[in-house]
């Protein structure tokens, strides 16, 4: 070999080793920065976990003292102890399957990939450094998304309790969360937040839950309300809230813990959260102050109740429209959806003689569909919202009304089945003599006032 051959060969060489150096090092460049973007955002986590306990402060003690506070004395401790114990058996449903059917690793095809994912049973596969994608290239930790999903599957399940309050026996409840939760929620859950989700594919809003929280739980509510009955002597014996002092507080409560429903369903500490933060104060206020003008024009005196009534109407009407409304398209919710649940409280229950014992159905379902097909209006542009004028309103509209529908035939048939069923196997209601005395003593052996 030449002495010009043998540097020829040599500079070849080098070049495929420096190409080949190269190379490696963008790799392990690529893979450097993939592991960087992993790791979650230290605020936008905290703001997550700190999202997580608001929503359980929603539950405990803020849906348990509001709900107790309407029913009577006699049946206090049992609304109290029904929701709580609802909620800490949906927690545990949730890691045991719950979150796998909604948003589980396992992506199906066709058809059952619209209802339900899989795999991921009992958090399989999940650790501390398993990440979750937010809305951006942003991540959180996995296990705090799983935590604040959890929460929402917990207080959906709980809030149809307002539907059947002092007259369903804790053994029912019992056995019906887990069926329901199953058949009913999980599926919705996936349907509306989760890509490759039947509604999520179809372009359905629902920033916070107004379909998979509140036409869920208030529909599911109605549902059982009917397969119960009436509670006896309803509604010739007047039922008053035995304490409005405890709503008051469970209201504050829930308003309060609302922000972290909301805000917290950006997934991260941003703008979208701060929109969806000043959203849930006007559209509450709002509604708060319409409910108490509208008894006034009825005839009556603004009420505590009325308030409180307004502030849960607004909230659940800007649930879904959180974060895709711009703050006077939320404040036109909260009138709105004051008005509506109004007229089906004081007019549309008598009317119809179903007994939704805290007005599950006539605030959570009924402001929840206003809430979710007003999200088609509030989300355009000339009313301030965030849309960009890409799918126009008549289509918007048409895509909410959608959600909603699929959203109240799923419910309402998931609920019958899962009440029938367990009014099959152990019986839905307590005897008359247990409602008499009141479910407090005859449940649980105490009394919430000695």
């Amino acid at each position: 070999m030449t002495m010009r051959n043998f540097a020829r060969t040599a500079v070849t060489a080098g070049a495929a080793l420096f190409t080949t150096t190269a190379a490696y090092a963008q790799e392990a460049a690529a893979e450097a920065a993939e592991v960087a973007a992993a790791v979650p955002n230290p605020g936008n986590n905290a703001w997550m976990m700190t999202a997580t306990i608001l929503v359980l402060l929603m539950i405990i003690p803020g849906l348990t003292l509001f709900y107790g506070g309407l029913t009577r004395s006699k049946n206090m401790l049992s609304t109290m102890t029904q929701i709580a114990a609802t909620a800490a058996l949906a927690m545990l449903i949730w890691v045991m399957w719950g979150y796998s059917l909604a948003f589980g690793d396992t992506t199906y095809e066709g058809t059952l990939g619209l209802f339900i994912s899989g795999g991921s049973y009992f958090l399989s596969g999940t650790d501390a450094s398993s990440t979750a994608a937010t809305f951006t290239d942003e991540v959180i930790s996995k296990y705090v998304f799983i935590s604040f999903q959890m929460t929402f599957a917990a207080i959906t399940a709980a809030l149809i309790l307002g539907a059947t309050a002092e007259r369903m026996k804790f053994s029912a409840v019992m056995a019906f969360v887990p069926i329901w939760l199953t058949i009913v929620y999980f599926p919705i859950a996936h349907m509306v937040w989760a890509g490759g989700g039947l509604l999520f594919e179809d372009g359905a809003l629902d920033f916070a839950g107004g379909t998979v929280v509140h036409i869920n739980a208030g529909v599911s509510g109605l549902v059982l309300a009917y397969l119960l009955g009436k509670r006896r002597g309803w509604p010739q014996e007047p039922m008053m809230p035995h304490s409005m002092t405890l709503t008051m507080v469970g209201t504050g409560l829930l308003w309060v813990g609302w922000f972290g429903f909301n805000a917290g369903s950006a997934l991260e500490a941003d703008g979208s959260a701060g929109l969806a933060m000043i959203n849930t104060f006007v559209a509450t206020a709002a509604g708060a102050l319409t409910w108490m003008v509208i008894e006034k024009m009825a005839g009556h005196q603004g009420s505590a109740l009325g308030f409180c009534s307004g502030v849960i109407a607004g909230l659940v009407a800007v649930t879904p429209a959180a974060g895709n409304s711009g703050p006077f398209g939320a404040i036109l919710l909260g009138i709105l959806s004051a008005a509506v649940c109004y007229f089906f409280v004081a007019k549309v229950k008598a009317k119809f003689g179903y007994d939704d014992s805290l007005d599950a159905f006539g605030i959570h379902g009924v402001g929840g569909i206003v809430g979710a097909i007003g999200t088609a209006v509030v989300y355009q542009p000339f009313l301030g919202g965030p849309g960009d004028g890409s799918t126009g309103l008549g289509a918007q509209l048409g895509i909410q009304t959608y959600g909603v529908l699929v959203t109240i035939v799923w419910a309402g048939v998931g609920t019958l089945i899962a009440g029938l069923i367990v009014k099959a196997l152990i019986g839905l209601r307590v005897s008359e003599e247990v409602e008499v005395d009141g479910l407090d003593i005859s449940e649980h052996g105490e009394r919430a006032y000695n």
